[in-house]
């Protein structure tokens, strides 16, 4: 499965993004038409194709390393239900099986209840991927995906870093100690900038515990 070559070369040629910050978002400066971003990380951006609609695009900003490992994360899962195939790729890009669904963290911000299913589903996942020699590193609230009751993981670009990595325990507890009991089924909405604060909040909280123990 695979994006015809001129429709991606010249997608190429004409895209433009940058990465201002190593802990921010990529900044998507021009998209192409009719291509469209489907989201963001600090390292790399995502786009889909209309006419590939089972497919995304991620392609890492200019000076951004990591695309070479990813592709070998993407190799050692193979095709697994939970996870998205990566079936071509090139020089600072990967193409990609599209994962349905909404994350988690948006989820939260509109008030969409979150079942017990998907976080198990993403501990079983993570579990997999443990047993084909990966290391699950950098899952948060963006990067895993709900979809009809049922959680999907995206964005493995860091599963080959052996170094510990706490996110997603973190994530997990706060599911099960706050949400799951006090928010779940109260359909209340957070605005952007509360949860982008609780994200600040916590990545300064682990950065003063790794300096201060």
């Amino acid at each position: 499965m695979r994006i015809d070559q001129h429709v991606l070369d010249s997608f190429l040629q004409e895209v433009k993004i940058e990465s201002r910050s190593p802990d921010d978002p990529v900044v998507v400066l021009h998209t192409p038409y009719p291509w469209e971003v489907v989201g963001t990380g600090n390292y790399a951006a995502v786009f889909a194709h209309p006419d590939y609609p089972r497919l995304v695009l991620k392609l890492y900003a200019p000076g951004r390393p990591g695309w070479e490992q990813e592709v070998e994360v993407y190799r050692k899962l193979g095709e697994t239900p939970s996870f998205p195939a990566c079936y071509h790729y090139g020089e600072g890009y990967l193409v990609l099986k599209r994962i349905q669904g909404i994350p988690l963290f948006d989820c939260v911000r509109y008030g969409i209840p979150i079942p017990p299913q998907v976080i198990e589903d993403v501990e079983a996942a993570l579990a997999e991927a443990r047993k084909r020699g990966l290391y699950p590193h950098d899952v948060h609230g963006k990067n895993v995906l709900m979809d009809q009751g049922r959680g999907y993981l995206i964005d493995v670009s860091d599963y080959y870093k052996n170094i510990p990595d706490s996110k997603w325990k973190d994530l997990r507890k706060a599911y099960y100690r706050i949400y799951l009991p006090f928010l779940k089924d109260r359909g209340w909405k957070f605005p952007l900038w509360v949860l982008d604060a609780v994200r600040k909040g916590y990545r300064l909280y682990k950065k003063a515990r790794r300096l201060f123990g």
